[in-house]
């Protein structure tokens, strides 16, 4: 459930809701239904004295008084569903004089013979959302791959808060822009410890992640949690509707070591700039794995869609070539394969893909299928001697 003030979502746990007291808030759970026809909802509550609610359902809206001071199993309201995918049920106090635990949410009738889908097993996961990946498909004509360009628009409205639209994803790190806060953004360049661990302050020195250089006014760190390793970001209030470029190169260094380096074009500025070159030890390798995501790192929004556009990329290899990547294969985390949440799309629009997550829209994209994009069949024009 969503919708809580931060004082009540302390209350907010796996098992339910603790202690709410309405006062006039209302909170929100979402499912997907495969079926049409009559639903019938009921919930496992208890109050501390007799409360009216106001049950919502896809914005229609009943009605129900509850008296049970003890946990128990209630009806609370029948409706009819028209069409299958994604249903919102709302639950909002009409006075404030009681307190409520809710332990559970429950659905029946004719509409839930079929499948239904909610956000299960994982509450941290459940709220967060599933993130989606495109892994582009290398020809086969090209030798070892030295750089890796692609480009990203943001369509106005679907720059939500926690999105990060990552561009340029490789073996060993990931490349691209996100919303971190109203009046904050960031262009984000990382690249994994060949240590696993969560925390870098266990990465031996032998392994730990070595910044070679970094351009005006990039932060460089340690990052922990999901792996460990090198970070780099510059803070910049890059605009939707705008595409942005992203060109990652990687080289064997010698001593059995590789050079990362990450750099980035923005219209407005109209020149290449350097993000961060990063050096990782125990690693002899040219590009692999060049892939694209979008996720959700702020759970408060995994009810609000976004859509990110990823369109022209190119590799070029180590004899000169570049070579368009017009075919990717659509892929999705846990949280979406176990059917937690199936709010989750890739596609193609023209010479873009297109990647889309959260806000429980309707009609999912198949995990594991292949997508193909239209050719723009103009390659990168860029001069890689004058590169900062």
């Amino acid at each position: 459930m969503e919708g809580l003030n931060s004082q009540q979502d302390r209350n907010l746990l796996d098992n339910g809701v603790k202690n709410w007291n309405p006062n006039g808030t209302s909170a929100k759970t979402y499912f997907y239904i495969a079926e049409t026809g009559e639903i019938k909802i009921g919930m496992r509550a208890k109050l501390t004295n007799a409360t009216t609610l106001k049950v919502s359902f896809d914005g229609k809206n009943q009605s129900v008084k509850l008296s049970n001071t003890e946990l128990d199993l209630v009806s609370i309201a029948t409706f009819n569903i028209k069409r299958p995918g994604y249903h919102t049920l709302e639950i909002t106090g009409e006075d404030n004089s009681s307190q409520i635990d809710i332990s559970e949410i429950l659905v029946g009738g004719a509409a839930t013979q079929g499948k239904v889908y909610f956000a299960k097993e994982d509450f941290y996961w459940g709220r967060r959302g599933p993130s989606v990946h495109l892994t582009y498909q290398v020809p086969e004509a090209a030798a070892d791959v030295l750089y890796f360009y692609n480009e990203i628009n943001v369509p106005e409205g679907e720059d939500v808060l926690g999105s990060y639209f990552m561009a340029n994803g490789f073996a060993e790190g990931y490349f691209g822009i996100q919303v971190n806060g109203a009046d904050e953004r960031r262009i984000l360049f990382s690249v994994w410890s060949p240590f696993k661990t969560d925390n870098p302050k266990d990465i031996p020195e032998d392994q730990q992640i070595k910044m070679l250089k970094k351009g005006d006014r990039i932060y460089t760190g340690e990052f922990g949690n999901e792996g460990s390793g090198g970070q780099s970001y510059r803070k910049y209030m890059w605009k939707t509707g705008t595409s942005y470029r992203f060109l990652l190169k990687a080289e064997p260094a010698g001593n059995n070591s590789t050079d990362f380096t990450a750099y980035f074009f923005a219209p407005e500025i109209d020149k290449w700039e350097l993000i961060a070159s990063f050096r990782r030890p125990k690693t002899d390798t040219y590009l692999k794995r060049p892939h694209s995501f979008l996720e959700n790192f702020h759970t408060e929004t995994g009810n609000q869609t976004r859509k990110g556009l990823y369109s022209n990329q190119w590799v070029y290899d180590t004899k000169g070539n570049w070579y368009e990547m017009t075919t990717a294969k659509f892929t999705a985390d846990a949280t979406a394969r176990k059917e937690s949440r199936m709010d989750y799309a890739g596609g193609a629009e023209g010479t873009s893909f297109f990647m889309q997550n959260c806000g429980f829209f309707s009609g999912w994209t198949t995990i594991d299928s292949m997508i193909e994009r239209e050719p723009l069949g103009i390659a990168p024009n860029i001069d890689f001697s004058l590169l900062p």
